[in-house]
C-alpha cells in the first residue's frame, strides 16, 4: 500500500519549536518532490513548503520563510519540516504530499500532487 505517514506534531508554545516528519511506505521518495500543506479550522489548504527529489531546490510560503526549513534524507525514505519560532497562527494539520518531479514542481509549491498523507496536529498556544 502506497501511503505517506506524518509524525511530530503536538503541543508548544509561541516562540517555540517543532520537527515534522514525513516517511513513506510502499514507495521510494527521492523520485518525487515533497510538499508540507497545512489546514486550520475555518481555512482552505495552503502550501507551506516544497523540496525538489534532489533536494537541492526549496521553496517557502512567505508566511513562513525564516522560520521552517524543508529538508529531505533519501536514504530513510523521509522529509523534515523544522518548525523555529512558532506562532499562533501557525496552527493547523499539517499535511505531506508526494508530486512528480518537473521543473516546474517546486516552484508550483508540490501541486499536483499524487499522494498525501493523513496529517499530523500542530497546535501553538499560551
Amino acid at each position: 500500500q502506497l501511503q505517506l505517514v506524518e509524525s511530530g506534531g503536538g503541543s508548544v508554545q509561541p516562540g517555540g519549536s517543532l520537527r515534522l516528519s514525513c516517511a513513506a511506505s510502499g514507495f521510494t521518495l527521492d523520485n518525487y518532490a515533497i510538499g508540507w500543506f497545512r489546514q486550520a479550522p475555518g481555512k482552505i489548504r495552503e502550501g507551506v513548503s516544497c523540496i525538489s527529489s534532489s533536494g537541492g531546490s526549496t521553496n517557502y510560503a512567505d508566511s513562513v520563510k525564516g522560520r521552517f526549513t524543508i529538508s529531505r534524507d533519501n536514504a530513510k525514505n523521509t522529509v523534515y519540516l523544522q518548525m523555529n519560532s512558532l506562532k499562533a497562527e501557525d496552527t493547523a494539520i499539517y499535511y505531506c504530499a508526494a508530486a512528480p518531479p518537473s521543473v516546474t514542481a517546486v516552484q508550483a509549491m508540490c501541486i499536483p500532487y499524487v499522494y498525501w498523507g493523513q496529517g499530523t496536529q500542530v497546535t501553538v498556544s499560551s
